[in-house]
């Protein structure tokens, strides 16, 4: 699944069309219905930002375009002429550019849910201290599953869940009430370092995310995963360096 960081990049592609009146399409079937096109399209686009893992755009009138990637979406910026293949959801056409999605099965109105959204792990500076009071209130649940709540803290995802956990030593499968506050801001900070490096380009390379079997870098066990949480995400972790309760089959 994208995150943060890849709305936040394509934020910044989609900044060419700012302060254009777009023509606005909707190929797809399943976008066509929402009648966006018809309400979207002539209208200026004032402005885009990434929140978490949602994309909006704002066109003037007051209309808000929410965008959310899921599994398979993304988004690309062509020149204004350049061939569009197979069928996207969304077709914004400028002066000289084309923004075009594919696969994003949430594409609507925003009713208000960004507002209802954590504070962003990638905005400058991160609210860190509402993270952590809002993470904190939900003292049994586990680490790695409360990273990925949307409503404590948005832009993370599996990736970043792991690593930054890794990066700090602390279990996935640790209770938040047996994280120290010291612990919880050493992964938020992590989480927004790798993140924020991956968006500028900065090289790096994963080190538990998707290798399970595979030595640690940093102690040579073997690395662990397993599901975790009522969506089942995978978890990866280091069970020497991140010690801690896990699951005894994993």
């Amino acid at each position: 699944m994208p995150e943060g960081d890849a709305l936040h990049r394509a934020a910044r592609r989609l900044q060419v069309l700012v302060g254009e009146e777009l023509e606005v399409e909707t190929p797809h079937p399943r976008a066509a219905v929402k009648q966006l096109a018809p309400r979207l399209n002539g209208r200026r686009l004032e402005r885009v930002e990434a929140i978490g893992k949602n994309l909006l755009l704002h066109f003037d009138g007051g209309l808000v375009l929410r965008s959310h990637l899921r599994m398979r979406g993304r988004w690309r910026v062509l020149e204004r002429d350049a061939a569009v293949f197979g069928t996207p959801w969304l077709v914004l056409r400028g002066a000289r550019h084309t923004g075009v999605l594919w696969n994003g099965p949430v594409l609507e109105l925003d009713r208000g849910v960004a507002r209802r959204l954590g504070p962003d792990i990638l905005a400058e500076p991160p609210d860190y201290e509402t993270m952590l009071e809002r993470i904190r209130g939900n003292p049994d649940r586990q680490i790695g599953d409360a990273l990925l709540d949307q409503r404590l803290v948005s832009g993370i995802g599996n990736v970043w869940k792991a690593e930054s956990l890794w990066a700090q030593r602390i279990s996935p499968w640790r209770a938040v009430a047996d994280v120290s506050v010291e612990e919880l801001r050493g992964v938020l900070m992590s989480a927004h370092e790798l993140m924020r490096a991956r968006l500028e380009g900065v090289p790096g390379r994963r080190h538990v995310y998707r290798r399970k079997g595979h030595m640690c870098p940093r102690c040579g066990t073997p690395v662990k995963s397993w599901p975790q949480g009522d969506d089942a995400r995978m978890a990866y972790w280091c069970p020497m360096c991140q010690k801690g309760e896990g699951p005894a089959a994993a």
